[in-house]
């Protein structure tokens, strides 16, 4: 089993034509957990760009899951697998890839938060905190939620939405330790100099 005790700063991606050297920077730079997050790549093409993040990972000791697919996760060789609220449920993916891998899920609301505590997860998400592109049409949960998931989250969690250097310090407030980044990376032309601002401005807001 993969320990998430010591992860905070978690990299959401898409596919892209450089992903292998973008994961590298992303890497170097202090990103400790990748997810791969593709809506519009069919079975096979994923499977083959999974891969090549897994490996990529495996080379440097950060976990990798992939989004929504437990089947592919598994062909794949990823430690596991994250799910949404309406993806495979968090059980069947459990009995996909077994009592060691990695299941993460998406919560955007206390309800959701509370219902984890019966599914076999390893980790929740939590947010997004702002409205973001990578979600259309859901709004932003504010910090309230943070807060709310610091006092009753039974995993570990990670914050969504807007993960900024300039975000970070009213999100720790709130009560997050954990961090996952989008846009502020796959959208930096320096990818590698983003992530280590962005893991300093965590270290800092968190006592790291």
């Amino acid at each position: 089993m993969v320990e998430l005790a010591g992860r905070r700063l978690y990299l959401c991606t898409a596919d892209r034509p450089d992903l292998e050297a973008f994961l590298e920077a992303c890497i170097r730079g202090g990103v400790d957990l990748v997810q791969l997050r593709d809506k519009r790549l069919d079975a096979r093409p994923l499977l083959a760009r999974a891969r090549l993040a897994a490996r990529v990972c495996r080379d440097h000791g950060v976990p990798f899951v992939l989004n929504d697919r437990p089947d592919l996760a598994l062909g794949c060789g990823a430690n596991g697998v994250h799910v949404g609220q309406d993806d495979a449920p968090p059980a069947l993916a459990r009995r996909i890839l077994g009592p060691g891998a990695i299941v993460g899920l998406s919560t955007h609301a206390p309800a959701e938060l509370d219902g984890a505590a019966d599914e076999p997860v390893d980790y929740l998400s939590a947010g997004p905190v702002n409205a973001t592109p990578t979600k259309p049409g859901r709004p932003g949960t504010g910090t309230g939620y943070l807060a709310y998931a610091a006092g009753h989250a039974r995993v570990p969690w990670f914050v969504t939405g807007g993960v900024t250097p300039s975000s970070v310090g009213a999100m720790a407030t709130a009560g997050a330790t954990r961090f996952v980044v989008v846009r502020y990376l796959t959208e930096a032309e320096d990818p590698e100099g983003n992530a280590r601002r962005l893991r300093a401005a965590i270290d800092a807001a968190c006592g790291g």
